[in-house]
């Protein structure tokens, strides 16, 4: 089979009939690929032995409500060797196919707006983007974790190959990498929204935007380079197998091919958006369309089109009438225009445009390399983009337009603001939810909004224009580096955890723990000696009566062994509250004594209650702000840990289970082996909680909090009470193992599987590894 470097045509489909919004190569059968369009249908083509060297409609998928906006396939499995097809839309909801069905299998439902892209990973893993500004992290039919903290829709997400990474690129301009849930990345330095997202390598990726510009990232935060060629916004991006080349489409009418690093070759489209590109498994590619067509291109010349559909393709493209609002072909003045002769000169480079004036008409014309020749790509009709509109004042804001909409005819008419640096789309999206209309008018509005205001730009636009979704400023918070060299704390009691018994029986005695792991050591006399002291220095305003001290020195006794000796009044779990309100810098021999006194069942029921309960996790979380006293920091954690000795600590902290671990997990980064104990005894007593219940996004959130501590926890005791959190949260759950795995799980936690001293931390990884195979 020969082959060329230049791509041509090699069919196209017309199975569509509204806008082509996503392309993916399918697993099954060979040389297949799946579309999905706004006419809310997904399909199948399987290539076909016919002249036309076509491809033929294997499966109509419908299940969506609402237009179809992307689609990826998850790998086979063994329960569907041939793999599964997803598909997102404008009804906020994800529908997953089998090839031996049109109607989905099952919906994924949990985004609040709609589900405009989707990546697939190891183990079945699921990474979904929406307009509500979020991703999500889906598996076995669940939401295992969303993903927050853009500021604008998520128009790109990506799942990388090794180590559990995902991507994420926003309206907001920036790319964010997210492992185990949490952000540890931003990106920036594209100048408008970020659209596309594909995978180099483990460690690169490209992106692209609606700047114009298509960029290559490491993974650890560098734009290693930046690529120019299109004149519009960048909708997507393919790689090819080498991990080098990449094809990229966009508004400019263009499907790019891109070569060592340079754009070798333009491929012009009779329609204004191309949408989608995929790269099929023989080298094709694929792109999909604003017109409802789907067109392959090939470089082996046995798959070319014949020779009288090739001069069909040019001869529709050059019937194209190209409105110069668009930008793309930059501004233009018929006066300035050369003639006819102009194309006798040959052209610089592949895909270079030229315009020339023909009597009163103006053409443009395209300079193909591979044929030595200018084609026509459209004749060019309307005014210049020189026209800008002016300010109107609507509800006592300025806009460029206010346009009237009559809906219905007969019925109430509407006003739609408009600034020409917001998208379409969403402004009749928004427009439409507003006013309580069906949202199958939103085509006739966005198509009516842009027909009516192309190429008018205000002020310093980016060159390609803005885009609806631009947010504000981000507040990223910084680390604190307090240091604190006071010694670990033990396990709940000697020898609870025998590495001899492991030794002598292939036994797990490490997980799953189910029962609460506490702090319970103590010295009352320094407590309270260290509570006067504080005391007898405090300003007036904060110092603590004899009564109350009296109190909380009974209190304290309580607590400890012979707690039958002190019996507790209301008056003194009432006087021990208002105490843990001191200021922060005398608080903390009130908060140890708390950390004791919750144990106690009275204490627990009155302080962790309905009423009193979510007052006292509020208090808690706010010593344990990143930016707090390590003392307290670690107090608040131990006396969290305490709560789950009753039940009403227990369901206290289940109920705020997402709140308390959001906060905790923060304190990773103190460097303070303390805290990290503290921090790893409550994410176990969570584990413990919910091992026998099949909440699966709390264990999704225990796996992530637990994996993303381990990379910067050093304490030892504190690594194996991960590790045994782990365990835990896996243990005899295949769908929290499959998470686990897909979170990169295994290979980060396998440095700890040669840990010897002490042995229970490289014993117990080994069994939360052999869980995990």
């Amino acid at each position: 089979m020969s082959s060329t470097n230049i791509y041509k045509l090699r069919c196209s489909i017309p199975g569509h009939e509204m806008d082509v919004r996503g392309v993916a190569p399918a697993a099954f059968p060979d040389g297949a690929f799946v579309s999905v369009s706004r006419d809310r249908t997904g399909r199948v083509w399987v290539p076909n032995s016919s002249p036309d060297r076509g491809f033929s409609e294997m499966l109509c998928m419908a299940g969506h409500s609402n237009f179809v906006s992307c689609v990826c396939i998850i790998a086979p499995s063994e329960t569907y060797p041939r793999g599964l097809i997803a598909t997102g839309g404008n009804d906020n909801i994800i529908c997953i196919f089998s090839l031996d069905r049109p109607q989905p299998l099952y919906t994924l439902q949990g985004h609040k707006n709609t589900v405009c892209t989707l990546s697939s990973g190891k183990f079945g893993t699921l990474l979904s983007g929406s307009w509500d500004t979020t991703a999500k992290v889906w598996l076995n039919e669940k939401c295992m974790m969303t993903l927050q903290g853009h500021t604008a829709a998520v128009w790109a997400v990506l799942i990388l190959p090794e180590q559990g990474l995902m991507l994420s690129g926003s309206a907001d301009k920036t790319i964010k990498l997210w492992k185990a849930g949490r952000c540890e990345r931003t990106f920036t330095g594209h100048e408008d929204c970020v659209r596309g997202l594909a995978v180099i390598s483990s460690t690169e990726f490209f992106s692209c935007s609606n700047d114009t510009s298509i960029r290559r990232w490491l993974v650890t935060g560098e734009c290693v380079q930046v690529y120019y060629s299109h004149t519009n916004y960048i909708y997507s991006l393919a790689v090819f197998p080498n991990s080098q080349d990449f094809i990229s489409t966009g508004e400019d009418r263009t499907l790019r091919i891109w070569k060592q690093g340079e754009c070798c070759q333009t491929i012009r489209l009779p329609a204004q958006s191309v949408w989608c590109c995929c790269i099929l498994p023989n080298g094709d590619i694929a792109v999909g369309a604003s017109d409802g067509i789907i067109r392959v291109f090939t470089h082996a010349e046995d798959r070319m089109a014949s020779a009288e559909d090739l001069q069909a393709f040019e001869d529709e493209l050059s019937k194209t009438t190209i409105d110069p609002k668009t930008g793309d072909l930059g501004d233009i003045k018929m006066e300035d225009l050369p003639g006819r002769e102009h194309l006798n000169e040959r052209g610089n480079r592949d895909g270079q445009t030229r315009l020339i004036k023909d009597g009163q008409k103006v053409e443009a014309y395209q300079w193909s390399v591979s044929d030595g020749r200018w084609m026509k790509i459209g004749d060019v009709v309307g005014g210049s983009n020189q026209q800008t509109s002016k300010n109107v004042t609507y509800e006592g804001k300025e806009y460029d337009y206010v346009f009237t909409i009559d809906v219905n005819e007969g019925g109430p008419s509407f006003k739609l603001p408009y600034n020409v640096t917001e998208d379409p789309w969403l402004t009749a999206h928004n427009f439409l939810q507003k006013n309580d209309l069906s949202p199958m008018f939103l085509d006739q509005v966005a198509n009516f909004i842009i027909e009516n205001t192309k190429g008018h730009v205000v002020g310093p636009a980016p060159p390609a224009g803005g885009d609806p979704f631009t947010g504000g400023a981000r507040y990223i918070p910084g680390s604190s580096n307090d240091r604190d060299s006071a010694g670990a704390d033990p396990f709940t009691g000697g020898g609870a955890y025998s590495s001899a018994a492991l030794r002598q029986t292939s036994t797990n005695i490490y997980f799953p723990k189910t029962d609460g792991v506490t702090f319970d050591q103590a010295n009352a006399s320094q407590i309270i000696s260290k509570l006067k002291e504080l005391n007898g220095g405090a300003p007036p305003e904060h110092k603590l009566s004899e009564e109350t001290v009296e109190s909380l020195e009974r209190l304290l006794l309580a607590c400890g062994a012979n707690s039958s000796e002190f019996p507790l009044t209301i008056q003194d779990i009432n006087l021990l509250w208002k105490a843990s309100h001191l200021p922060e810098d005398i608080v903390f021999p009130v908060l140890d004594i708390m950390r004791l006194a919750v144990r106690h069942p009275q204490v627990n029921e009155n302080l962790c209650g309905e009423a009193e309960g979510v007052q006292l996790c509020n208090h808690l979380l706010s010593l344990m702000r990143p930016e707090g006293r390590p003392a307290n920091q670690m107090l608040a954690l131990r006396t969290l840990c305490n709560c789950f000795s009753g039940r009403h600590g227990r369901a206290l902290l289940m109920a705020q289970r997402e709140t308390v671990l959001s906060r905790a997990a923060d304190l990773a980064a103190v460097c303070n082996k303390n805290i990290h104990v503290a921090l790893a005894t409550l994410v176990l007593n969570y584990a413990g909680c919910l091992h026998s219940q099949p909440d699966l996004e709390a264990k999704a959130q225990c796996l992530s909090v637990a994996s993303r501590a381990l990379e910067t926890v050093q304490d030892k005791e504190a690594i194996f009470r991960l590790l045994v959190a782990l365990g835990t949260t896996v243990f005899s759950d295949q769908t929290a193992r499959d998470l686990a795995r897909s979170l990169g799980v295994n290979s980060q936690i396998s440095k700890f599987s040669s840990v010897s001293d002490p042995s229970k931390v490289g014993e117990c990884c080994q069994l939360v590894l052999k869980e995990l195979q």
